[in-house]
């Protein structure tokens, strides 16, 4: 009897994934099964940790944020991060960080700036209203 050849469906699917995992070492770059489970350790890996370095960054910003603020002494009675971005919608913790590092009077300065804009707009908000001899403020909307 001739000898039958096999298809090449599954010799094209583990050539792919020794391209994958070609880099790897040890047994992980040659046996076919344990080539299978690092490829999907690897690629969970990558997802759970594109999440995480979002999250490293966020804090990285906000670490270098807040060091600047106290350096200069910004001390207010509500806090300063939410104010920034209560009032302030077109400016992030990124660009907030790249102007504290790179120049640190000009978050004094843009702290000022929200800090008198709060104070404008909650004072635009808050209807008087004179009721028997006393003044009363209500927040509109």
């Amino acid at each position: 009897m001739t000898r039958i050849r096999r298809g090449y469906i599954a010799r094209r699917r583990r050539t792919k994934m020794r391209l994958f995992s070609s880099t790897f070492r040890g047994a992980h770059s040659r046996l076919t099964r344990t080539m299978t489970q690092q490829k999907t350790r690897a690629l969970g890996s990558a997802h759970r940790d594109r999440s995480r370095k979002k999250r490293d960054f966020r804090r990285l910003w906000i670490t270098r944020i807040n060091a600047v603020i106290r350096e200069i002494a910004v001390l207010h009675k509500i806090k300063v991060f939410y104010k920034f971005y209560k009032y302030s919608r077109f400016i992030y913790k990124k660009i907030l960080a790249q102007i504290a590092i790179s120049n640190r009077n000009c978050i004094s300065m843009i702290s000022n700036e929200i800090i008198q804009f709060a104070g404008f707009f909650l004072r635009n908000r808050l209807a008087r209203r004179m009721h028997s001899g006393k003044v009363e403020y209500k927040l509109i909307g």
